[in-house]
């Protein structure tokens, strides 16, 4: 009974807290109350760190784009990495050419002009094709994981750290405009009380 009392004290507690706070940015918005500004460095900082997010989402994505030019693979790849399993291989273009013509040359024989040089041509697709995977992966891992550490990490970071900054804020322009408002009913009472006394002489 009594820890329920206690949760119940600190939700009742939380919530006006919260309340307050909706209070204080709903005046702020409204123009009714004061806000305090934070220092014009710590802004500057904040609205490079958003510049920065903006940017790196950008280059992310495009560079995905360069990288798998196909949107529905980049879909499965998503959907693959989202589950934490390792997507299927996929012969890229220069692969699949290299053993069409590997095929072709087969067929044709190597001891054609035509089948040999099919065959040496095939060989030469596949290689391109794999230093194409290397380089894919190669960047996806030295070029990408960076950009995603800097999202998934440090500005999750930031965020974090900027709306905890915000909600002390605005609990101290709420207390700044509650003492304001006790000091002007304070004042009101005084020049109340002196009204009376002086009607009472």
């Amino acid at each position: 009974m009594n820890i329920m009392d206690f949760n119940v004290k600190k939700f009742a507690a939380d919530a006006g807290t919260f309340l307050s706070r909706a209070v204080q940015f709903t005046e702020e918005k409204l123009g009714q109350a004061e806000k305090t500004e934070l220092d014009a460095h710590l802004e500057n900082l904040l609205s490079k760190a958003e510049c920065t997010k903006h940017w790196t989402e950008k280059i992310m994505k495009q560079t995905e784009v360069v990288l798998q030019p196909n949107p529905n693979a980049r879909m499965e790849d998503l959907v693959y990495e989202k589950l934490d399993r390792k997507a299927p291989s996929r012969l890229n273009n220069y692969e699949v050419l290299g053993q069409s013509m590997l095929d072709a040359g087969s067929e044709f024989g190597p001891g054609t002009a035509y089948g040999n040089a099919l065959i040496k041509c095939g060989e030469t697709q596949k290689r391109i094709g794999g230093a194409e995977q290397e380089f894919m992966q190669t960047s996806a891992l030295n070029f990408l994981t960076p950009f995603r550490n800097f999202l998934e990490g440090d500005y999750k970071t930031i965020s974090k750290e900027r709306k905890l900054l915000q909600n002390k804020r605005l609990d101290l322009d709420a207390a700044k405009t509650k003492l304001k408002k006790a000091r002007a009913a304070e004042a009101r009472a005084a020049v109340s009380n002196a009204r009376v006394r002086q009607m009472q002489i």
